[in-house]
């Protein structure tokens, strides 16, 4: 029996990579004869560049770079080589990512993408004829503002004054100068959600409050962002504003394509087709998915569900586990079995605590379970 274990992160706790090797643990325990393979995987955000490191053509580039706060850090993309094709990969958490910032500094009033822009350009000059660009987990709130001035983008007022590409200027800029943006390749940027860049459901209202907005600051930031974007919009002859995915990383979807001619693409696709995601299940017997948290919002292309999709297409068995589930009903239309860290009397910090032991237990329940419904 050949099993595929092919989970993302369990955010704030495994790696997708530490998190397929506890569930493969658990299935050993169960099933010790069969043969088991580990594939993590990724939906555009974090852990998005360890998902593309398993190519074997690639090569790691580091460089320094800005982190939101504009303070130096050193960031790593890579380069993948496929005949004449030279694609950069980039994670832009790497830079702006708020798992760099402490709760007390969250700021994204004064937080820039400038440093996903400093890699973008790295890449470009090491001759990428390609760039994918993996959004999410964002410190920042500035529509991609921060990542045009690195690309040589200049915000002007209306004394035409240079102005610094952070949100707390933006309703200060009348006028933009692109005439010196550097030359670039086709950009994809991958991502995993569908929020456009305003409104109730976009970057600021959904996602700003996590990143150190208070509730009193949200109608500044939003007005701040809606500024910025229409004054964009017309330099550029663009209006990406509502488009799904705009609002992903604080709006960093919106800004790549506005200031780069950027497509924007569903993350498991992109990697799932680098990594031929779809053969290796197709030659697998039984496959596991799982993630942090499973609910209705896994449904906007999140890898369990991808995983799924392809699984159910070639009439595989398709387990997954969470650490917490909600909208089960939902879900176990997806799946054959659903597991849980967050059971019993297991608290949340005991949950991300003990994740790594956690997680070996629920996957051999969920093996004895399904080793249950093949013998009935």
């Amino acid at each position: 029996m050949r099993i595929l274990i092919a989970p993302d992160k369990f955010k704030g706790s495994l790696t997708a990579h530490n998190a397929a090797a506890a569930i493969a643990r658990g299935f050993t325990k169960v099933f010790p004869y069969a043969e088991i393979q580990l594939l993590p995987l990724a939906d555009g955000g974090e852990g998005m560049l360890d998902a593309f490191k398993q190519t074997s053509n690639h090569t790691s580039h580091t460089l320094s770079v800005r982190d939101a706060l504009g303070r130096d850090v050193t960031a790593e993309w890579i380069m993948l080589e496929n005949h004449s094709e030279l694609h950069a990969v980039i994670e832009s958490s790497q830079t702006n990512g708020l798992w760099r910032i402490e709760s007390i500094h969250r700021n994204p009033f004064i937080a820039s993408s400038y440093g996903v822009g400093q890699m973008i350009a790295q890449a470009a000059s090491f001759g990428a004829t390609k760039i994918t660009v993996g959004l999410g987990g964002s410190a920042t709130n500035d529509a991609g503002l921060g990542l045009a001035a690195a690309l040589g983008i200049r915000f002007h007022n209306k004394s035409g004054n240079l102005i610094d590409a952070i949100p707390m200027n933006f309703l200060k800029i009348f006028s933009i100068d692109s005439t010196n943006r550097i030359p670039l390749p086709p950009i994809y940027a991958a991502c995993d959600v569908n929020n456009p860049l305003l409104g109730e459901n976009g970057a600021t209202q959904t996602y700003g409050p996590q990143k150190g907005l208070q509730k009193n600051q949200l109608d500044m930031a939003e007005a701040a962002l809606a500024h910025a974007a229409t004054i964009a919009d017309q330099h550029f002859h663009t209006n990406f504003q509502t488009h799904p995915g705009a609002g992903a990383a604080g709006g960093l979807g919106y800004g790549l394509m506005t200031f780069c001619a950027a497509k924007l693409v569903p993350g498991f696709e992109c990697i799932a087709s680098a990594l031929d995601v779809e053969r290796q299940i197709q030659s697998a017997d039984i496959v596991i998915t799982g993630e942090g948290s499973l609910d209705s919002q896994s449904l906007n292309g999140k890898t369990p569900i991808g995983v799924s999709r392809i699984a159910r297409k070639h009439n595989k068995p398709i387990l997954a586990l969470a650490g917490r589930v909600s909208d089960e009903e939902l879900l176990l239309s997806h799946f054959d079995l659903i597991d849980k860290i967050m059971s019993g009397d297991i608290s949340e910090d005991q949950a991300v605590g003990e994740a790594d032991t956690l997680l070996e237990k629920s996957s051999i329940r969920l093996a004895e379970k399904f080793r249950s419904l093949s013998e009935d």
